[in-house]
């Protein structure tokens, strides 16, 4: 099976490939560097000339308004050279729950990015995954202060990035949902307490407040961002992989 992973360099993507690639498919990474431009258009048939799977990882460079003209733009681009090339599966990475939090731009222009799939004529699926493990340390450093970090009790239910390749890779090779596959780590924690764990299991020398007002993870309520019923939860806990 050919796919054009496109952002198929970054964190997730380069992954994807290499799971495709090391299970006998062709897997064939696109991205800026390799001259596709999905804002221009510029390589975008020849990206998916051929392909049976349009494997899109691409994200947004910023989360504020400005994300919504990313994911509109670049998804016209990519929805309508699919269709033209008869690609027969088209996947897309969303977020959990990603419908349920209005106040926030970004999840926002996820949803657009959503519903343009959804309204184009290739057979699609989502995989709507929860926050990384690996960008914890990222939502950390957005409300740190000195040696205090504030953070909202908000429940989040963290994900290794490699059990979210693992789940792209088995959807993208099989037949396409028409729907969503929720993808989810075993363990529901407040982020607060997400992030004191993190700073013990690395001997950092701030210190966790409860805030609920820091952050943009304070615009989401209740435990939206969680695993729905149903959904996939992947074997990798975060306390163990902090201690990786």
């Amino acid at each position: 099976m050919k796919l054009a992973v496109v952002g198929g360099t970054g964190l997730i993507g380069s992954q994807v490939v290499e799971k495709l690639n090391g299970a006998g498919h062709e897997a064939v990474p696109h991205s800026l560097s390799t001259g596709v431009d999905l804002l221009s258009g510029k390589g975008v048939a020849e990206a998916v000339a051929g392909a049976d799977v349009v494997v899109n990882l691409t994200n947004s460079p910023t989360f504020d308004e400005a994300s919504a003209t990313f994911f509109r733009t670049s998804m016209d681009n990519l929805v309508a050279a699919s269709e033209q090339a008869g690609v027969g599966h088209f996947v897309i990475l969303s977020i959990v729950g990603v419908d349920q939090v209005p106040d926030l731009d970004y999840y926002r222009a996820k949803v657009l990015q959503e519903d343009i799939l959804k309204a184009g004529s290739v057979p699609y699926s989502i995989v709507r995954a929860t926050q990384f493990m690996e960008f914890m340390e990222a939502t950390m450093s957005w409300t740190t202060e000195g040696d205090t970090v504030r953070l909202p009790s908000t429940p989040l239910q963290p994900i290794a990035a490699a059990d979210v390749v693992a789940a792209i890779a088995d959807v993208a090779v099989g037949s396409p949902l028409g729907g969503v596959l929720n993808v989810a780590g075993p363990d529901v924690y407040p982020l607060d307490e997400i992030g004191r764990l993190t700073v013990r299991a690395k001997g950092d020398g701030r210190s966790v407040v409860t805030d609920d007002s820091a952050g943009m993870f304070a615009a989401v309520h209740g435990d939206v961002l969680t695993a729905p019923e149903g959904a996939r939860i992947a074997p990798t806990h975060y306390a163990d992989w902090l201690s990786s």
